[in-house]
């Protein structure tokens, strides 16, 4: 690879101080979306590896008519716990797309974690009722985290419910919110998903989980945002929702093992986006399901790349001789 005279590498911990709001990174990928559509924007189905041990490997590919292309790989690593490293790891290149000179070197987990929740922003800006007021949160790790976070700014949410295998990180969710001016609360699976105007599964992604959520459980109206690929959610339940999103088409139909049946999907994120109409159902619930899309970690690496470089942080790397 050419580095060419410098580039730019932003740590998590830098990108987390830039201060980016998550609703600049929901119009980010609003912009990104109509760019794809108009043929400005071009991204490759993400790529999956499971080399077994839990762990779970990826890595997108987008090309923009703004001249930079965003290469990401990012996985999950359940052993790093117990090892002192973060659970979920990875890096992202932004390249010159006209020369393929690096233009910048970033983690990748915060932009996995924000770019996520903006996913979610997006189809709940379109999906879920803007009167909504209660979250129900299927695990309580990063994603509940960063869900809430930009949940909060679309939403006057009052109610928190918290699910979670672990106490210790329950309890530590609960806190977060009640640390915002949040009720929140530790509850069981169903009587959070009853009670809840919005829902948020982000599970670790592991298949060898036995599916232990109903859809049947959600409330008239409702929406759900699952991040989890439907791994916590039971097939056969799938149809008490009376629309469900995916976050790409093109990437579904290309992917080994389907989220949901494609004969349950309505539509995709791009749809929505550009103009869909989506009339939500005051009498059954809705869902958004989604992988993970190329096209949200080019709008999130290439805001946060650009805020940097307007306000002069991270550090600039000079390649040896």
């Amino acid at each position: 690879m050419h580095l060419g005279p410098d580039h730019l590498y932003l740590p998590d911990t830098e990108l987390e101080a830039l201060g980016i709001a998550p609703g600049d990174i929901a119009d980010a990928i609003e912009v990104a979306l109509v760019a794809k559509a108009q043929g400005r924007l071009q991204t490759t189905p993400k790529s999956v590896i499971l080399p077994g041990d839990g762990r779970y490997m990826m890595s997108t590919l987008a090309v923009g008519d703004d001249g930079l292309t965003v290469l990401k790989t990012v996985g999950v690593y359940p052993d790093n716990a117990g090892r002192g490293l973060p659970t979920t790891t990875g890096a992202i290149l932004i390249l010159d797309a006209e020369t393929g000179v690096l233009r910048a070197l970033l983690g990748a987990a915060w932009v996995t974690a924000v770019r996520t929740a903006a996913l979610s922003a997006v189809a709940a800006r379109k999906m879920a009722d803007p009167g909504s007021q209660s979250i129900a949160f299927i695990g309580c790790g990063v994603q509940a985290s960063s869900h809430l976070e930009a949940f909060r700014a679309l939403f006057p949410l009052k109610k928190v419910f918290a699910v979670g295998r672990g106490r210790a990180n329950v309890d530590r969710f609960v806190n977060e919110a009640r640390g915002l001016g949040l009720e929140a609360e530790a509850s069981e699976a169903e009587a959070a998903i009853r009670a809840a105007d919005i829902v948020v599964s982000s599970i670790t992604l592991n298949y060898d989980v036995v599916p232990f959520l109903d859809a049947g459980w959600m409330k008239p109206g409702a929406f759900a945002a699952i991040t989890d690929l439907f791994i916590p959610w039971k097939d056969e339940t799938a149809g008490a929702f009376a629309s469900i999103f995916v976050d790409d088409l093109e990437q579904e139909r290309a992917s080994e093992k389907p989220m949901v049946p494609a004969s349950m999907i309505t539509g995709d994120l791009l749809g929505l986006a550009t103009g869909a109409p989506f009339v939500r159902s005051g009498d059954a619930a809705s869902a958004f399901v989604f992988r993970g899309l190329a096209l949200g970690d080019y709008a999130a690496a290439t805001l946060a790349m650009r805020r940097a470089e307007a306000s002069g942080a991270g550090q600039r790397i000079v390649p040896g001789p």
